[in-house]
Formats: C-alpha cells, sequence, structure tokens
C-alpha cells in the first residue's frame, strides 16, 4: 500500500486528504479536526493515526506527505511574530513606514496604513552605498554593525533583516553584513534582501525581507516540532510544504524562505480546482473557496489559475487593494475576504448588518460549537436554516447547539425572529462574496457569466447556488472531495520554485550574452532547490519569463518567452504581443525596458488521476427530509437529504435538495437540476429565472 497524504491547517479547522491506488481503483479518505491555534502541530498530530486508523495502514505506508499552513500569515496578520530588527542604508529606515506614499482609500478621514513590523527603534541606519549600476559608492560601515549587534543582543532580537539600498545589483555589502552577524550574534537567523526578493523597489523588497524575518523562528520551530512529531509516530517519509506559487518545496527551503508560504492553504485550493477545471475541459472557471474563516476567489482560464508577482497580507481598510503590506513573491491570484463559517455578525455604527473579517475561530468557535463562543456567525445561520445539521457535522464528531446558535443571532436584534436574523446574515455575506468577485473580475478585464463555479471548502457549497445567481453563473460544480479541497490540492501540486533577479536596462542595449548567463544562473538556482524535492532522475520542466515594461511607465508586464538564448527583437516581440493583449494595442514608438528576469524549474505535471469506481445508477437512494426557510418568504420548505457517498455516476436530481457528506453540504434550490458525472463530481444546473430559494 502506497499512500499520499494533504494535510491543510486553517484558521478554523484541520483537514485531512488521502489517496492510494488499488489497481485501477482510485480510493480517497478525509478526516476533518478543529484547529489547535496554540500548537497547530497537535491537531495534525492527533488526526492523522485517526485517519490511517480508518483505511487499516500505518506510517510507513505514506510515501507522499504534502503540508500547508496558515502559521506564517496568521503571525503578520495578528502581529505574533519573532522580536526582529532590521538594518538598512543610512537614511532609509523610515522607508517601511512611508512607503509609497499611495492611499487605499482617498477620502476617508480616519484611514491608517498597516504599521510596520519593526518598530522604528530596531530600525537601524548602516553607513555603506551600493548604485544603481551594482558600483559600490561608499564603503560599509562594519563598526555600526558591531555597534548595533550589542545593541541587538542587549534588546533581546530574535531575528535580523538586512535591506540595502540596490542590494539586488550587488549583493556583496548585504553578505559581509551577514557574516559579520553571524560571529557577533551566533544563533539569530539573518534574512538578505538579495536574496529574499533580489528586486527594485526597495519598499516591497525591504518588506518582503522583514516579513521573512519576522515569521522564521516561529516557522522553524513549528517545522522542527512537527517533524520530530512525525518521527515520533513511525513516518519516515519527507514532508513537501505548499509554496504561494502552487509549487512544492523541502522543510530546509520553507525554513530558510518562509515568507513563500504565506498563501500556501489558498493556493492548494487554486490547484484543486484548476484540476477539476482541466478534466471538465472547461475554457474558464471561477474558483470558490469557503472555509472557516476567510473565502476566497481565483480566475482559471483553460485549467491554469492566474498568478502575480507581489500581493498585500494584513488589509487594513475594508480589504480594499493598497491598504495592506506588499510582500513580492511568485503567488497564485486571488481575492480574499473575511466571509468563512466562523465569521461574526454585527451591527455596525450606522445601524447596519456587517458580517467579517473577525472570526471565531476554532477556539471559542461559533456559538452553535458549545465550546463557550457566543458571537453569532455565518455557521450559527446555516444551522438555523436548516442548512446543516445538529448530528454529523465534520464527520459526526461534533454535535451542534441549535439553541446557542438562535441566541447568539438574537443578540443582534432581540425584537426579531433568529430565522429572520439567519436569513439576513446569509444574505449579507454572500452579497459581499458577490461584490469581490465582480470586483476582482473587472480589475483584470474578466468577465463572470460565462464561467463555470468550482466550489469547495466546508462552507462553500452552503452557498455556492445563491453565490453563482448573484453573478450570473449557469453552472456549479462541487468536486469529490470539496470539504477538504485544499489538502488534495497539495497531493496534485508539483515540487516547483521560481528564481529571480532584477535586471534592468534598455531591451536594445543589452549585452544578450550576460542576460543568457543570468538566465543560465537562475537555472542553476532553482534547481538546486527543486531537486531534493523530487525522485532521484526525475524529469524537469523549465520556464522563463521577464518583466518588460514600456520606458517611463511604473508596472511591467510578466511574459514568458521560450529556453532560448536571448535577443532584442525577441524580447521586444514577445513584450508587444503579450502587452497588446493584455491591454488592447501596444504604444508605437516608445522603447521598451526589462526590469527583472526569472526562472521556474518543477516537476513534469502528473497525468489526470481515473475517475474513483462506481456504476451508473438510474434511481436515487433512499432519502430523508429535512425542513428549510425560504430566504425570500421566509416559509418553511420540505427539502429531500441526500447522503453524497450514496450517489453513483449519472445520477440526476432536482432541487430543493441537501446532499451531505462528512466534510460539508451542498445546498441545491428548487429549480436547480443535479447531475452526477464519471468523476462523482455533482454538476448542478441554474435556470435563467430561479424561484424563491435562490433569487438575489
Amino acid at each position: 500500500m502506497s499512500l499520499s497524504i494533504g494535510i491543510d491547517i486553517g484558521g478554523t479547522f484541520t483537514d485531512f486528504a488521502l489517496e492510494w491506488q488499488r489497481g485501477e481503483t482510485l480510493l480517497r479518505h478525509t478526516l476533518k479536526l478543529p484547529t489547535t491555534p496554540h500548537a497547530p502541530e497537535q491537531a495534525v498530530l492527533d488526526g492523522l493515526p485517526q485517519l490511517l486508523g480508518g483505511v487499516g495502514a500505518l506510517p510507513r505506508d505514506v510515501t507522499r506527505l504534502v503540508h500547508g499552513t496558515t502559521l506564517a500569515t496568521n503571525a503578520l496578520i495578528e502581529r505574533r511574530g519573532a522580536r526582529t530588527a532590521f538594518l538598512t542604508t543610512d537614511g532609509f529606515r523610515d522607508v517601511l513606514a512611508t512607503g509609497n506614499e499611495s492611499r487605499a482609500a482617498q477620502y476617508e478621514l480616519f484611514y491608517r496604513k498597516p504599521a510596520p513590523l519593526v518598530p522604528r527603534r530596531w530600525r537601524l541606519p548602516v553607513g555603506g552605498r551600493i548604485g544603481a549600476a551594482g558600483q559600490e559608492l561608499a564603503p560599509l560601515d562594519e563598526a555600526a554593525i558591531t555597534r548595533h549587534a550589542a545593541e541587538m543582543a542587549a534588546g533581546g532580537i530574535e531575528s535580523i533583516a538586512v535591506g540595502y539600498l540596490h542590494a539586488y545589483a550587488a549583493p556583496a555589502q548585504e553578505r559581509r553584513t551577514r557574516d559579520l552577524l553571524g560571529a557577533l550574534l551566533p544563533g539569530v537567523p539573518v534574512s538578505l534582501s538579495s536574496e529574499v526578493s533580489p528586486e527594485i523597489r526597495e519598499y516591497e523588497r525591504f518588506c518582503t525581507t522583514v516579513a521573512n524575518a519576522y515569521v522564521q523562528p516561529i516557522v522553524s520551530a513549528y517545522l522542527k516540532r512537527l517533524e520530530a512529531g512525525l518521527r515520533a509516530q513511525g513516518f519516515t517519509v519527507a514532508m513537501l510544504l505548499m509554496l504561494s506559487s502552487g509549487g512544492l518545496a523541502t522543510v530546509e527551503t520553507t525554513m530558510r524562505f518562509p515568507v513563500r508560504l504565506l498563501e500556501s492553504g489558498p493556493a492548494g485550493g487554486a490547484v484543486f480546482a484548476a484540476r477539476i477545471a482541466r478534466d471538465a475541459a472547461l475554457p474558464c472557471a471561477l474558483a470558490f473557496d469557503m472555509g472557516g474563516t476567510t473565502a476566497k476567489l481565483c480566475l482559471l482560464e483553460d485549467g491554469v489559475p492566474r498568478t502575480d508577482r507581489v500581493f498585500e497580507v494584513d488589509r487594513s481598510y475594508r480589504f480594499a487593494k493598497g491598504s495592506g503590506m506588499p510582500v513580492r513573491v511568485p503567488v497564485v491570484e486571488l481575492v480574499e475576504i473575511g466571509a468563512g463559517g466562523g465569521s461574526i455578525a454585527r451591527v455596525d455604527a450606522t445601524g447596519r448588518l456587517a458580517v467579517g473579517p473577525k472570526s471565531a475561530g476554532s477556539e471559542p468557535g461559533p456559538a452553535c460549537f458549545g465550546l463557550g463562543g457566543n458571537a453569532p456567525t455565518v455557521s450559527d445561520a446555516n444551522l438555523v436554516l436548516g442548512r446543516l445539521a445538529a448530528a454529523g457535522f465534520a464527520g459526526g464528531r461534533m454535535m451542534l447547539d441549535a439553541g446557542a446558535a438562535e441566541a447568539a443571532l438574537l443578540s443582534l436584534a432581540p425584537e426579531r425572529a433568529a430565522e429572520d436574523l439567519a436569513i439576513a446574515v446569509t444574505e449579507v455575506v454572500e452579497a459581499g462574496m458577490a461584490a469581490a468577485a465582480r470586483v476582482h473580475a473587472a480589475e483584470r478585464g474578466a468577465g463572470l457569466e460565462d464561467r463555470v463555479l468550482v466550489a469547495f471548502g466546508g462552507g462553500a457549497p452552503l452557498h455556492a447556488l445563491r453565490l453563482a445567481r448573484r453573478l450570473g453563473v449557469a453552472r456549479v460544480i462541487i468536486p469529490q472531495g470539496a470539504g477538504v479541497g485544499s489538502a488534495f490540492g497539495f497531493l496534485w501540486a508539483n515540487p516547483s520554485y521560481e528564481a529571480v533577479r532584477g535586471y534592468p536596462g534598455s531591451v536594445a542595449a543589452l549585452d544578450m550574452a550576460a542576460l543568457e548567463a543570468a538566465f543560465l544562473a537562475l537555472t542553476a538556482e532553482a534547481k538546486r532547490v527543486v531537486t531534493p524535492a523530487l525522485p532521484a532522475a526525475a524529469p524537469l520542466q523549465i520556464r522563463r519569463s521577464a518583466q518588460l515594461r514600456y520606458r517611463g511607465q511604473g508596472q511591467e508586464v510578466t511574459v514568458p518567452l521560450p529556453v532560448v538564448a536571448p535577443g532584442a527583437a525577441m524580447l521586444e516581440a514577445a513584450f508587444l504581443d503579450a502587452y497588446s493583449a493584455q491591454y488592447g494595442a501596444p504604444i508605437p514608438g516608445v522603447a521598451v525596458d526589462l526590469v527583472a528576469i526569472a526562472v521556474t524549474v518543477s516537476g513534469l505535471p502528473e497525468a489526470s488521476r481515473p475517475p474513483p469506481s462506481a456504476t451508473s445508477v438510474d434511481t436515487l437512494p433512499g432519502t430523508t427530509t429535512r425542513s428549510l426557510r425560504d430566504p425570500d418568504d421566509h416559509a418553511p420548505i420540505a427539502c429531500r437529504v441526500l447522503r453524497r457517498d450514496a450517489l453513483m455516476p449519472d445520477a440526476v436530481a432536482s432541487g430543493p435538495l441537501l446532499v451531505v457528506e462528512d466534510a460539508t453540504t451542498t445546498v441545491i434550490p428548487a429549480g436547480c437540476t443535479l447531475h452526477v458525472d464519471p468523476r462523482g463530481h455533482l454538476v448542478i444546473d441554474l435556470p435563467a429565472a430561479l424561484p424563491g430559494m435562490l433569487a438575489a
């Protein structure tokens, strides 16, 4: 028996996905446990024996173990990272505070940007200067580093970031600083901007390096504890970690660059949805991942998620773009809002109902969990409306308390009925997700009406059909394993790493031999990182790209390039094609500049897995019924309840339906048609006009 396990630690639940092949049959098993926020590894170590015991397997049978976690993201948002110092070029210590001088909300009088991770006291200036072309303009002040080391030792500094001006062009001064600090402060980790984010734009580069240093001790300690626990249980397989880019890396790589873990969970979800979209030959889709804390939406084109090179952490103003801390690493492009099952409903200062972004998490959790929480949440609303059953939640491991859910909702407006308040909470959260999806698509010039919504996560199937109706989407797919979709996505990802280097200059004046040498050096760097995560002699896929722009522009276009020696004509032609595709037309008569180059090395994509073995049926299994509340007229509706594991391929049914499984529940309103495809996915079609339950 050869088993593969994916583990996703979220803010509310820790999800486990298990796959193995028996002959021609693909078998799966899942598990969902509450996250243990004060010791995240504990839920993992508690769950693995249960997961393996459910299929009669042992730790030695596991040949692939992939993990993703929100630990680094939560440390940044909650400011629970290491006590960090930042050494930077004299005169630039306040770059972290001034940023790029833009405001996410131009007319918000009380707008506040997130405070820098390092207070001014520990932003320490160092003499020395590198020019934009990499020339040394002033020598490094080593005496200042010695003085600062004594200050940091006395101040209990646990991690150090180093970011000098133009270090991407000449990293020698940063490397010398690390050597000095290693001798003066042994055991204190040092992150260099020339290694973490070797690109232009000092604000983004400094933020990324500081974020890396800020979370490095926490992530390293966590991974060491987890590895020790796995060894104690008898696991011998080397664990891999999901990166924000959708690729996998070794523990050693992620301990060195933990900032690349920030969006690991959502990236796994994007990989999961992308595989579903490719298997279904969907030209365009919208991935919808809703868990206990947040909801994520990602655009997919031809089964490939869109990617970006920078994203923001801790958006402080209504999740608005530009209100967070920029982190410049490869990342799956998505929009994330505070709308999950644990999102707390409240009446704001204007008397309006608002939901999120604050979440009840797993401790104390929603009121219905019965763990001491008393704030009304989305999960409480779904329980009161009948969408969730008190028994059978999380595979029968939790009994939900309907009375506590009603009491929590009534705290919003005691004069209203609990069912009315529950409907209002679900409508607010669905409207917020729909608005986020529209804005995300509009910012990228994409439409939504022709897309198929691929919904997964513990909360998404509860809301997917109403969200689809609001967006004008006509078809929804709820994949097999949807409740732990990100964990399955981890299993379907490949080891991958992008090496990048700032390389500014005019395309027409570039030394192409030197540029090719730089590409080859990046290829070697990426191979060194990826090879340990792959089987011996595994084939590799190499992709090159360049960031180019018209002279005078402030933003670049990422352009894929063939793996051949570059030429000026080839670079310009590739840029013009990409620019025209994104903006509609090129700009004649303007020179083209190169900003950065990158090489991504990855394992070859795995072939599509066979569908789980099953036989077609013409009739549905025996059903029960449950009373639901119609969101429009508030009348009770008798709704059939089906067990998902009893639905075989080719089964067809019409709403209203509830399809129940261990990790989630799918709500299918009246007027919708359900069809189970050959892979066991629920394919739900919406009519052009829907009554009652689904009206937007």
